[in-house]
């Protein structure tokens, strides 16, 4: 085992000094990732600074009835907690559809955010990956790749992001809260913070597969921010994988749907797909298509097979476009019939 420093940070300012002191950081949580690819080979920090202990844990009612769930908060808590499941079903639901119980128990809300892809090819240090190592290139592109990325992919990268929690926050136009000591220079309040949409947290792979997200370095995830939900609507996540427990999607769908009582007709809708590209894939061609209209059989066909024409499947992973346009169209028509049915 290669030896490593261990800190222990006692606030945001101590750990941010902290990892701009030493050599070769990483921050560590719960560690259910990163203590694995340590193990693996793939991570070989020279110093693990530990800001699993930070008041950082809370979950907490915003102004208007959003939420603030802190980034150490336990996914178990978090998927528990009667604020999350009154306001926010959808991130209980998705919490729990991720890792075992006792993984859930220790795992961190951030750390999910920041957990990097379950490829084989990138645990394995001794086959070719551009994430792992750029420039080396990617095995998978012509190895197995039966669960690998339909969408989004690059010639250098054909992972997928493993989080379910990120495909609800994608969905529910959540924003992530950021810690820096330099200051930010764009949408900071001028003490270090700032905030990024869900949506632009996850990048795709490009040129760049070995940068997961916006986050820069040094920066702490403090915090995710929910909006207040929509009145009157519905959610719900579903994701296939190939056993009932422990395991990543293969695809799932996060969706929420708010329709006019009067009309029958979409005032709002938000679809976000897991399991088939770099990041949570946000459905913004469906989402157009549904806006406005009675989510009919038909219409929701529609809309979710303009969507995934964007798809472009590789030799061996053709079946998770029609995983994802079934799960999709179900989830969406359940939704609809549901809100039909609310008072």
């Amino acid at each position: 085992m290669k030896p490593f420093g261990y800190v222990r940070a006692g606030s945001l300012r101590e750990a941010a000094a902290a990892y701009a002191a030493h050599p070769d950081p990483r921050y560590l949580g719960g560690g259910t990732n990163l203590v694995d690819l340590m193990k693996l080979g793939v991570e070989a920090p020279a110093t693990l600074i530990d800001v699993s202990r930070l008041p950082l844990d809370a979950v907490e009612g915003r102004p208007g009835g959003g939420l603030r769930i802190g980034a150490t908060a336990r996914n178990s808590d978090v998927a528990a907690h009667p604020l999350v499941r009154t306001r926010h079903p959808l991130v209980s639901r998705a919490l729990l559809a991720g890792a075992s119980g006792q993984l859930r128990n220790i795992a961190t809300i951030g750390g999910n955010l920041l957990q990097r892809t379950r490829c084989p090819y990138f645990q394995d240090v001794s086959k070719a990956c551009n994430k792992r190592l750029p420039g080396t290139g990617c095995a998978a592109l012509e190895g197995v790749h039966r669960e690998h990325a339909v969408l989004g992919h690059s010639a250098h990268c054909i992972a997928t992001h493993p989080s379910d929690l990120a495909v609800a926050l994608a969905a529910l136009d959540a924003d992530i809260e950021l810690y820096g000591s330099g200051g930010t220079d764009d949408g900071g309040d001028g003490d270090g913070t700032r905030t990024v949409a869900a949506t632009d947290f996850h990048r795709l792979p490009g040129d760049h597969p070995e940068r997961d997200t916006v986050i820069r370095p040094g920066e702490i995830v403090t915090a995710v921010l929910l909006p207040a939900p929509e009145p009157g609507a519905v959610s719900l996540y579903r994701k296939v994988r190939d056993r009932a427990s422990y395991a990543f999607a293969l695809a799932s769908v996060a969706a929420v749907l708010d329709l006019d009582p009067a009309t029958g007709r979409v005032r709002h809708v938000a679809l976000a797909l897991g399991g088939l590209a770099h990041r949570p894939w946000r459905a913004t061609t469906a989402e157009r298509a549904l806006t406005g209209a009675v989510p009919d059989a038909d219409t929701v066909r529609r809309a979710v097979d303009a969507e995934l024409d964007r798809a472009r499947p590789l030799r061996d992973n053709a079946h998770k476009v029609v995983l994802a346009r079934n799960l999709a169209r179900d989830a969406l028509t359940t939704l609809a019939a549901t809100a039909r049915r609310a008072p």
